[in-house]
């Protein structure tokens, strides 16, 4: 590790923080690194790490288990970076200071008056994040390993789409387009997003790490339409996923990108059935024909074929358990694509489910999954099922390997996928 970690470019800093109305109240000196990614002119060796879900379900910072124990796992691997694959935080989860556990024994909490109900006011919402950076881990793994990160549905509440108008008891205020409005600002305020002045709430972004790989971060919560029994035949605003500008603007990207590898973040995965009662969440809704919002991505998967781009990965987080499915048109509904794989991983910090169901749509076939035993739910993060995914690029080759892993760091499944 050593050796590797030598081949790449680093940047020390030290920052301290004042009181913009006195100038002379200095913090202590925090102290990190950066790490610079590889250039098209210095290939080199890259690593990164995902996962998503972090103090889900009642779950927060337990000192008793060691807090946020999965980041320092993390952190021990020596990412380049990590992708933080959506739900950096749980506004609608809110916290007790004790939890009974499957085995009967106690989950001790701490709780802060922020986690102590669901987040609605801006600093309601800044104190979701607030509470996630008191924990060791977490801190210390931002500063040693760059972070890009995505939004899910709790960073505001749990399934919301624009429009929505809330039945919970639990808010006060009744309008998602209020409350995820303010979601949105902690979001860009504690999360390391460069800002756009030409879109300055825009969270869908491309990042380039030299000839090797570029990553295209979706953002499929902003611009859905309403959750609803996803059988539009015809698409439009209410079948939505990624929206007319969103998916113009990610088949400009991958036309014009150079890179061996094509990381597609997704916040929500392809072919598992996410339901909200009796709606769906995601593209998927049963096997069959392309309908609803699975015609975003249908229209997406034929524009890369049509246009002969190659080595798509799609890496995703959200349904609370690991996970690989290989996509192929030999098996799906929808013929008009190349077969890809989608790997799925997480939670951080969360409870566990599992596993879901699969759609035919686009041919998915599970290749691999860790979940919980059947008629489990809602596991604790000290009973082992919490996962994250490590991907390993190497320059000569250009072989990329992807390995799915456990709280502990031990390997799960790998897969080693050669360039087209």
């Amino acid at each position: 590790m050593a050796g590797r970690a030598s081949q790449r470019g680093e940047v020390f800093y030290r920052v301290r923080f004042a009181d913009l109305d006195d100038h002379r109240a200095i913090s202590e000196p925090l102290a990190g690194r950066l790490v610079l990614p590889p250039s098209v002119q210095q290939p080199r060796a890259l690593r990164f790490v995902w996962s998503g879900d972090t103090v889900g379900q009642g779950w927060g910072i337990n000192p008793d288990f060691g807090g946020l124990v999965l980041y320092d796992t993390m952190r021990r691997v020596q990412p380049d970076f990590f992708l933080h694959s959506g739900d950096t935080i749980y506004a609608d989860g809110p916290l007790e200071e004790r939890v009974t556990q499957h085995d009967g024994s106690i989950w001790r909490n701490i709780v802060t008056p922020a986690k102590a109900k669901v987040a609605e006011t801006l600093d309601e919402y800044r104190g979701q994040y607030a509470y996630n950076l008191m924990d060791d881990h977490l801190r210390r793994f931002n500063a040693e390993v760059p972070m890009f990160a995505q939004w899910d549905d709790h960073e505001t509440t749990n399934n919301w789409y624009p429009g929505e108008i809330l039945e919970d008891a639990r808010y006060t205020e009744k309008n998602v387009d209020v409350l995820s409005a303010n979601a949105r600002q902690a979001f860009l305020e504690y999360m390391p997003l460069r800002i756009s002045l030409a879109a300055p709430e825009r969270i869908h972004r491309k990042f380039g790490f030299g000839p090797g790989l570029e990553m295209f971060m979706l953002d499929m919560r902003s611009f859905r339409g309403p959750n609803s029994a996803n059988r539009q035949s015809t698409s439009g605003p209410q079948s939505d996923f990624l929206g007319h500008d969103q998916l113009r603007w990610l088949k400009q990207a991958l036309k014009a990108s150079t890179a061996t590898w094509k990381i597609i973040a997704a916040d929500m995965p392809l072919g598992l059935m996410v339901r909200d009662g009796d709606n769906f969440e995601n593209a998927a809704n049963g096997d069959g024909p392309v309908l609803g919002r699975e015609q975003d991505i249908a229209a997406l998967l034929k524009f890369v074929r049509d246009e002969g781009i190659d080595n798509l990965v799609w890496l995703t987080a959200d349904v609370h358990y690991t996970a690989a499915h290989h996509y192929s048109p030999e098996r799906a509904t929808f013929k008009d694509f190349t077969p890809f794989w989608e790997f799925v991983s997480g939670p951080i910090h969360a409870g566990t489910y599992g596993p879901g169901e699969l759609d035919n749509t686009f041919g998915p076939r599970l290749e691999f999954v860790k979940a919980p035993p059947q008629g489990r739910a809602n596991m604790s993060p000290s009973e082992g099922f919490q996962f994250f995914g490590q991907v390993d690029l190497d320059p000569e080759s250009e072989a990329l390997t992807v390995t799915l892993k456990d709280i502990q760091g031990d390997a799960l499944y790998s897969k080693v996928l050669n360039p087209a």
